[in-house]
């Protein structure tokens, strides 16, 4: 495990998010340990992994998203130094599935798991420059560090604009 995996692990404990560690192999029953059903999620792009083995169900109606206890996305990148997840725009729905639900799991490699802010905009100016030669227009990312809070009217509300609970699965390269 690489150290800014393991700094990551150390920081998303500090924020609130519970991680686990896991293989492709033991990928699925992973999901299934953590995941309250019933489940959402939208495929995991560019892993080697998927969520058809287990009780996830993909690409889910507004209906279903709106029973959902939990929902499954992929993160694209998560910085060690502020155990921050970032969630990728796309056109399957993985923010609809990040944000509506109480319990968001997110999937990260490890060797998407980077030092600091400064490589993670380098990373984003590299994405932005591959998307702009492919004609993509995923430029817009969610960057949340822990569980949705506020204390703008007095006491700390969890789950004020989103998930109450955040679980990350680091999938070994």
């Amino acid at each position: 495990m690489s150290t800014d995996a393991d700094a990551a692990v150390a920081k998303l404990d500090e924020v609130r998010v519970e991680t686990h560690r896991t293989t492709p192999d033991e990928f699925a029953a992973t999901i299934e340990s953590v995941a309250d059903e019933p489940a959402v999620g939208v495929e995991l792009a560019d892993l080697p992994v998927s969520l058809a083995d287990t009780p996830v169900a993909v690409d889910p109606t507004p209906a279903a998203l709106k029973a959902a206890s939990t929902g499954v996305t992929r993160a694209s990148l998560c910085v060690a130094d502020y155990g921050t997840l970032v969630l990728p725009d796309d056109d399957r729905g993985s923010e609809l599935v990040s944000l509506f639900v109480d319990h968001h799991v997110a999937v990260v490699r490890e060797s998407d798991v980077v030092a600091d802010m400064e490589t993670a905009f380098e990373r984003f100016d590299a994405d932005l420059r591959e998307e702009m030669t492919t004609g993509e227009s995923h430029t817009s990312r969610i960057l949340a560090t822990g569980p949705s809070a506020t204390a703008d009217m007095g006491e700390l509300v969890i789950g004020a604009h989103g998930p109450e609970r955040v679980t990350a699965v680091v999938l070994e390269d």
